[in-house]
């Protein structure tokens, strides 16, 4: 069974339990991060959480909700290894993972609705990345991101 993380705010909340919901039912092991309700929250701490698992490498890949999907993918993306995309459609959701095999999908709930999102979330969880001319771009931005930790990781 594939696990995968998932976390939100509060203005992500009824979106992630959705899909929650639709990967159990496809075969996922789902690992909710919070928000658990839809009492005002802070995106950053549930960004930060479920990002600092993939940087770490205790897990793959996981998806983030909040009302814009900006605010998630700002914070995830300032950790080593983590490429989150925020995608409001189908083609978008597919080039992050085939261009730049992003491992954190990012989605807004006030742009993508619970159907959409179901599609876009199967799309991304079955699109493999493509490499060739991609993977050196990649390796560009691992480049990139010793640089800016003063060779860290």
């Amino acid at each position: 069974m594939t696990k995968i993380l998932i976390a939100s705010d509060h203005g992500g909340f009824v979106l992630k339990e959705k899909l929650k919901e639709f990967l159990v039912k496809k075969g996922f092991k789902v690992n909710d991060l919070g928000a658990h309700s839809k009492v005002r929250s802070d995106y950053p701490e549930f960004a930060y959480l479920l990002a600092s698992r993939i940087s770490s490498g205790k897990s793959k890949r996981g998806i983030l909700i909040c009302k814009s999907g900006i605010g998630n993918s700002i914070v995830a993306n300032r950790l080593a290894g983590v490429r989150a995309a925020l995608c409001c459609n189908i083609r978008a959701a597919k080039l992050s993972r085939m261009h730049n095999d992003s491992n954190v999908l990012v989605l807004g709930s006030l742009f993508v609705n619970p159907g959409l999102a179901k599609k876009m979330v199967s799309v991304w969880l079955k699109i493999g990345f493509e490499g060739g001319r991609h993977a050196k771009r990649l390796s560009l931005v691992r480049a990139i991101e010793r640089k800016i930790r003063g060779g860290k990781k």
